[in-house]
């Protein structure tokens, strides 16, 4: 007796073939919602995921909309799927998208080759539970000769010393058959741990490949030697610290974000209808004022830029708020602010750090080209 072709095989006692393709279509769907979140970066979860909750967060809003534009898939999932076959829970999510990562990681691998060089940069993140993570990124030259950079994998440590950051990265290489041998340069930032030249991360790798040399980022050099330099001038080091003020001034309220855009709306209009200003595709489009970061010098320019653009406007929120406030403090403390915004030193310090730093972002801006870099 054929058991294979039997009616009565064990396979089709146990679950009959439409139950099978059921439980297909219901995977099937999940496998897409999962797919397409991951490819947007979009969250998975919502902030509450009962059954009576209007909004159940992405994965499961994104599971009812397949379900709304096919009959077929509406009979097989959430509450019409079998309890023990959702395939909605929170494991069944995170083990489909190890899967995902790792045909991801396999065709970085084989892009890579068998004895290709490579270069990898690395940085340290906390994630939203304090926990300690590591980003690998992985630069190599394509069989096109095009330079590509892929993130390649995070792990999570228990500590940064180098000695651990070194294991957990050649665990990873080990994992995936690429040899350390082959990697001729290291990325890292300029923490201790990091370039240290002795017992640093980049000083362990090359005692075992002489070639790894350890490069920091040039533009992120050039970005800490600006800010140095910046606070070693009085009249710089004070306009930042007054812009900062400004920045969290207006932009600590909600109600005076809104007011700030609407009176510099109603500026675009009069200067359009006085033909002070050109029209055009992105032209005079209503900004928000931006915050610098201390690490990120492009951000101070993009700070500067947005203050000019809304300098008028900024200028008019203030002397509404220093005569209509609701308190004496409130009211004092915007005209503080409005009094050193208009003083000679700030005014000369905006005008010409706009003009100096147009250059130095160009440099900035240049020195993170793909092309650049060599390995």
């Amino acid at each position: 007796m054929d058991l294979k072709n039997s009616t009565h095989h064990i396979d089709r006692v146990v679950q009959p073939p439409q139950e099978v393709a059921k439980n297909r279509l219901s995977l099937t769907t999940t496998i897409e919602a999962i797919r397409y979140l991951a490819n947007q970066g979009m969250t998975f979860r919502g902030d509450d995921e009962s059954h009576d909750f209007s909004n159940r967060g992405n994965f499961i809003e994104l599971v009812k909309a397949f379900a709304r534009m096919n009959e077929e898939v509406e009979k097989v999932v959430l509450q019409n799927a079998p309890l023990n076959a959702q395939y909605i829970s929170h494991k069944i999510q995170k083990e489909i998208l190890n899967i995902y990562a790792n045909k991801v990681r396999k065709m970085i691998r084989d892009e890579i080759g068998e004895d290709e060089k490579f270069c990898i940069l690395v940085d340290e993140a906390l994630d939203d539970s304090k926990k300690e993570q590591m980003t690998i990124i992985i630069r190599f030259v394509s069989c096109d000769g095009h330079i590509q950079e892929r993130f390649f994998d995070i792990v999570s440590v228990h500590d940064t010393n180098s000695s651990t950051l070194k294991s957990d990265i050649c665990k990873v290489f080990s994992k995936h058959s690429l040899l350390v041998s082959n990697m001729h340069s290291q990325g890292y930032d300029g923490a201790s741990n990091m370039r240290g030249e002795w017992s640093g991360l980049q000083a362990l790798f090359l005692n075992d490949c002489p070639y790894a040399y350890y490069i920091h980022c040039f533009a992120y050099r050039f970005q800490l030697a600006l800010n140095v330099a910046a606070k070693e001038v009085g009249l710089v080091w004070r306009f930042f610290s007054m812009l900062n003020n400004i920045v969290n001034f207006v932009g600590a309220s909600a109600k005076r974000h809104s007011k700030l855009k609407l009176t510099r709306q109603v500026e675009i209009e009069d200067l359009l209808a006085a033909g002070r200003l050109g029209i055009g595709k992105g032209a005079n489009q209503i900004r928000c004022l931006q915050r610098p970061r201390t690490t990120r010098w492009g951000s101070h320019f993009s700070s500067i830029k947005s203050l000019i653009d809304l300098f008028g406007a900024t200028k008019t929120l203030l002397k509404d708020i220093n005569h209509n406030g609701p308190t004496s403090q409130f009211r004092g403390e915007a005209e503080c602010i409005k009094v050193s915004m208009l003083s000679f030193d700030f005014v000369f310090a905006l005008n010409l750090l706009d003009k100096t730093m147009r250059f130095t972002d160009f440099l900035c801006q240049e020195l993170q080209r793909k092309s650049l870099w060599t390995l």
